[in-house]
């Protein structure tokens, strides 16, 4: 696996990018299209032979030899932390995360820790990892956050009595709840933090032809058009200071209306705190 991102001690004007899921599909697309732009872009995997790959790829096609590799298995949340670790140990900088990593399964199944997989892999992960590099985004201000969401988000449900779906699984419904919950996160995110250091936005980045859709639920459209809006809302200096919004074709559009619902966002907050097992670490350091 590459090592440390040496970037940022030749270059203090490369924006260094974190691409979660950017192996294949819509987030090889943005990371491929960062790299052309000139960004130090590091590609996520959940091994590290498939994001060693996406480097040696990305870099051919670009030419842009600041890309390295972080490897983690979204489905444990020992390697996202692990993951998070190793992002902080070899990156002095992180101006732009990018949540993309996604799945959509048809079956229930349950990760090592004993959570529904799309709910654990979709939300409780990206939720996870952005909460253990906020301080190294807000280090880095002006930075960004970029959630890559759905469309489904409007047919979502948070049930809290039964967010791990045991009750009647459906692959569909669980990938739109895990796509509400991405939005709910990004509102109650965008709350607490201070746009004039840390922005975060959320997105649907239209019906895609990635592994994740075909397999599961049918063709779209190319992946590079997929890679658009979280290319422009990573870098577009128009949108610098817009936080908590969401975009569709890169354009700020109305989501839904369970995103302005504020008690249910920081409920879900405050139950993915503990779930993570976050809760008990800020206690522990609080104490």
């Amino acid at each position: 696996m590459t090592h440390a991102i040496h970037v940022a001690a030749r270059s203090h004007t490369a924006k260094i990018i974190l691409v979660t899921g950017s192996t294949d599909g819509i987030g090889l697309a943005t990371a491929r299209e960062l790299a052309e732009r000139g960004c130090a872009v590091i590609v996520h995997g959940r091994n590290a032979r498939r994001a060693d790959a996406a480097v040696r790829e990305i870099a051919a096609a670009t030419g842009n030899r600041n890309v390295t590799a972080v490897a983690g298995d979204f489905g444990s949340l020992e390697e996202v932390r692990a993951l998070a670790a190793q992002v902080l140990r070899t990156s002095p900088r992180l101006d732009v995360l990018v949540n993309n990593a996604g799945i959509a399964v048809r079956r229930r199944r349950t990760t090592k820790d004993g959570y529904e997989s799309t709910f654990a892999v979709n939300h409780l992960a990206p939720f996870l990892l952005t909460n253990l590099l906020l301080d190294r985004l807000r280090d880095s201000a002006p930075a960004r956050i970029v959630n890559v969401s759905s469309g489904v988000h409007t047919s979502g449900r948070i049930d809290f009595d039964d967010l791990q779906m045991e009750d009647g699984f459906d692959g569909w419904q669980a990938y739109s709840n895990s796509k509400l919950a991405n939005a709910l996160f990004t509102c109650e995110l965008a709350r607490r933090l201070d746009p004039a250091a840390v922005t975060a936005n959320f997105l649907h980045p239209g019906v895609i032809d990635t592994k994740l859709l075909h397999v599961n639920f049918g063709g779209g459209a190319p992946v590079a058009d997929g890679a658009r809006t979280p290319v422009h809302l990573a870098l577009a200096p128009e949108v610098a200071s817009v936080s908590g919004c969401y975009f569709v074709n890169r354009r700020q559009t109305r989501p839904a209306a369970a995103t302005g619902d504020t008690r249910l966002a920081t409920d879900l907050w405050r139950v993915s705190s503990a779930l993570t097992g976050l809760a008990w670490q800020h206690n522990r350091e609080g104490g």
